[in-house]
């Protein structure tokens, strides 16, 4: 119970982010005075099957066409990702590198690449996507409305290609939607940092400068971009007008592949950069710095530890001559409270979103309804998964996409 209240007290303010983004007024849309010029980077290894329509998205933006250009880095492929990518209009540029491997060092190899062949000063912003995205037709001008505000770094509303295949693609798909509407959404209203998630962000050409090109290559190297950025003073903003989609994989082996990843890669940051966050918010009192230390920081072991505890005092029971039934029976109701007191909370959390989103979400009423139910057990499985991250050696794979859908399938009424 304590370790609950402990809980309790150092997520309580995403509890007033909740009720920040139910109750606030959504603010008067603003138009940009300028259109800016942008490259839109993708990387991608054996894309083949979903690239052609994440560039076939950006073509059709409701922004000029002459103020965008689209780069491709095909990495390591084998199959014809970089011919696919050429003949939908983007210019490509091929690595091999079976050393340094992930989406950070592709970043790098092709950000260095445009400075070196269109300039340092070409462009005034990056945007960054993974190949399984598509953009709502008003994507890049949404953003271009918040980045001509001054903000020099910008994160999106980030919604699902998948959402309806099964528990495991809903429940990722629930967590970008909440992670969006009442973590970013909120961020940005109060005025502190929001963080980027992977893919759909924007960012300014000085930070491209200072950091000559892409510094990051953790195994989660958004996150270790956005608390490098938080640390060094930046205010990482959100544009939830700017709609993309992408996959989430429906399959336990891709999800533990993924996860594991992340959870390996969100304990690298800490480790990397902790110290310097709990300086920023203890010394510094910069909230923001507090923000991004709870979002690294391992929260589902305060359930595990809960739980670890109640088994000891249980087979402690079990020790000598006799047996504490009592002890027994109290371990065992704690075990089952935790457990208990995390789904309620999860799923408070997925009806909350489920409800105020349910118009962006494209499945069928009875699976938003199901899927609310099983969105706390797909994050409970986090447990095993941040167990075998601490022991595991682990490298970057890539999750294979086939979701072959069009910017035109999410056009269509959602309750479908």
């Amino acid at each position: 119970m304590a370790l609950f209240v402990v809980f309790t007290a150092l997520y309580a303010y995403q509890i007033i982010y909740v009720a920040v983004a139910l109750f606030h007024k959504k603010p008067m849309p603003m138009t940009a005075k300028q259109n800016h010029r942008y490259a839109v980077v993708i990387a991608a290894r054996n894309e083949n099957t979903v690239i052609g329509n994440l560039i076939d998205s950006i073509k059709k933006q409701k922004y000029p066409q002459n103020l965008i250009d689209i780069f491709v880095v095909a990495d390591n492929c084998t199959d014809n990702t970089a011919d696919v990518a050429r003949r939908a209009g983007a210019i490509v540029y091929e690595r091999f590198n079976t050393q340094l491997v992930g989406k950070g060092y592709a970043l790098s190899y092709v950000l260095n690449q445009i400075a070196q062949d269109y300039g340092e000063n070409t462009y005034e912003g990056y945007f960054v996507f993974d190949a399984d995205n598509l953009l709502d037709e008003n994507f890049v001008a949404e953003m271009n409305n918040q980045f001509d505000k001054g903000y020099r770094i910008l994160t999106c509303y980030r919604n699902s290609k998948n959402y309806a295949s099964n528990w495991i693609s809903a429940g990722y798909s629930l967590w970008f939607l909440r992670e969006s509407k009442y973590l970013n959404y909120p961020r940005m209203l109060l005025n502190t940092s929001c963080a980027i998630s992977g893919t759909g962000f924007l960012i300014h050409n000085d930070i491209i400068r200072k950091n000559h090109g892409w510094k990051h290559h953790l195994l989660t190297e958004d996150i270790e971009f956005s608390v490098d950025n938080v640390i060094n003073g930046e205010t990482i903003g959100y544009c939830g007008s700017a709609k993309l989609y992408d996959e989430q994989p429906c399959t336990w082996k891709q999800s533990w592949t993924q996860r594991l990843r992340w959870s390996k890669g969100f304990y690298q940051v800490l480790g990397k950069y902790g110290k310097r966050l709990v300086k920023g918010f203890v010394v510094d009192r910069r909230f923001s710095c507090y923000d991004m230390f709870i979002t690294i920081a391992p929260a589902i072991f305060v359930t595990l530890s809960s739980i670890i505890m109640n088994l000891i005092f249980m087979l402690s029971a079990f020790h000598g001559t006799t047996v504490n039934p009592l002890i027994i029976t109290t371990t065992a109701t704690s075990i089952f409270s935790s457990v208990a007191n995390f789904y309620v909370i999860l799923f408070v959390m997925g009806v909350i979103t489920t409800i105020t989103e349910w118009n962006e979400i494209h499945a069928k009423p009875a699976k938003k309804i199901l899927y609310t139910f099983t969105f706390p057990f797909f994050i409970l499985t986090y447990i095993p998964i941040s167990i075998a991250a601490l022991f595991k050696k682990i490298h970057w794979e890539p999750i294979p996409h086939n979701i072959t859908k069009s910017i035109e399938d999410f056009e269509q009424p959602q309750n479908q």
